[in-house]
């Protein structure tokens, strides 16, 4: 089926990230992946390209678009290349919203032009060892100075993707207990400069996928956070975590359209040139059919994620949208890459070939973000259940 989502802009768009990776990135990721991320440098480069400013606003050195399909583009490309921009996904599809949302105009004047040039990179950092998906659990705390002017922060963070190069973290703590009535209530979002004495960056934590994204142990030991870098107002942590879920769980189900559509054709290349008992493997009845169950569950991931994005650019995404794309397209992903996989035989188990890649760096699409099973929860409460 003919695809509608993207027009002649994200078309040149499109080739512009496609001749950077074959140029700049695909001769060298396999060094991003032994060291554990890219280059600090490279993230300049990003900035350079225009492509960590797009939906940055024009006054800020950035693009002022405001349609996220330039971010589909860019995640549709580094799959289908096998390859990963690092941390960058976290930084403009996570981060950006709460920034432009919640800073006041000074600190968009402090951040965003460092943010769309990639001089400033930044992390998120709300899960805590024990805690997992449980926010209201937090025990990093935040205590405000007797003259008011600023916060002294201990605790600890884990899974933190990007903490090991970013510049700033958006780290989610506690300025005053919970209540009875309200678990989440007294979470706090300070935006921590990462050379603050008493911040440290611990484990980088090894992972069976997504090798050139570094995930970190964050502490904080009695790191002074300026008040004037505070994001919004104090106790209003969750309800600000809770605005961008949306288009996290978004930039998550595109994802999965994204990585599902490049092994189909990682598949397809590979039975048309390997060979058994003398004849192609894409001859045999079973690939046939096992690859026709997978380009069409490919479009089926497609049409879920391409409307979910049309309704996110007109502002209409709801929720509980957001989790049917999520739960729908991470779980179809995960059936059709695995099916691509079998089909390489012991070659898909190996990681110089893109299907092993795409294997392990897909599965985590079915936790982070919200669990399948959180996912469900939010449906089936919709439904009224």
């Amino acid at each position: 089926m003919q695809r509608t989502v993207f027009n002649e802009d994200h078309d040149a768009f499109r080739n512009t990230i496609h001749d950077f990776i074959a140029k700049e990135v695909a001769p060298v990721h396999h060094d991003w992946e032994g060291e554990g991320h890219p280059p600090r440098d490279f993230y300049r480069r990003l900035g350079e390209l225009g492509v960590l400013g797009i939906q940055v606003p024009e006054e800020f050195g950035g693009g002022g678009e405001k349609s996220f399909k330039f971010a589909a583009v860019v995640g549709e490309e580094t799959a289908a290349a096998g390859v990963s921009f690092g941390s960058y996904s976290v930084h403009t599809n996570l981060i950006l919203p709460y920034l432009l949302e919640y800073a006041n105009d000074e600190q968009k004047q402090r951040w965003l032009p460092g943010f769309a040039s990639g001089d400033i990179m930044f992390a998120i950092a709300m899960t805590e060892p024990g805690t997992g998906s449980d926010l209201a659990n937090i025990a990093t705390s935040a205590k405000l100075s007797a003259d008011g002017t600023h916060y002294v922060l201990n605790g600890a963070k884990t899974f933190i993707t990007g903490g090991a190069l970013a510049d700033r973290v958006l780290v989610v703590c506690r300025t005053a207990p919970s209540t009875p009535e309200d678990r989440r209530a007294g979470l706090t979002i300070l935006v921590v400069d990462t050379a603050s004495e008493g911040f440290a960056v611990g484990r980088k934590i090894e992972k069976i996928g997504l090798k050139a994204s570094d995930t970190a142990e964050l502490s904080f030991t009695d790191v002074s956070v300026p008040v004037t870098d505070r994001l919004g107002d104090e106790g209003a942590g969750f309800s600000y975590l809770t605005h961008n879920l949306a288009q996290e769980r978004l930039s998550i189900a595109l994802g999965g359209s994204a990585t599902s559509a490049a092994a189909l054709q990682h598949a397809i290349a590979y039975v048309k040139e390997r060979k058994v008992f003398g004849k192609p493997v894409a001859a045999f009845q079973n690939t046939k059919f096992v690859l026709a169950e997978c380009a069409t569950e490919v479009e089926a991931i497609q049409l879920m994620a391409d409307r979910a994005l049309e309704l996110h650019d007109a502002g209409e995404l709801t929720v509980a949208d957001a989790a049917k794309a999520k739960l729908f397209c991470t779980e179809a992903a995960g059936r059709v890459i695995d099916k691509c996989l079998q089909l390489h035989g012991g070659y898909g188990y190996i990681l110089e070939y893109p299907i092993a890649r795409l294997y392990a760096d897909t599965r985590v699409s079915r936790i982070y973000g919200g669990t399948s099973e959180v996912m469900k929860t939010i449906i089936a409460k919709d439904l009224g259940l």
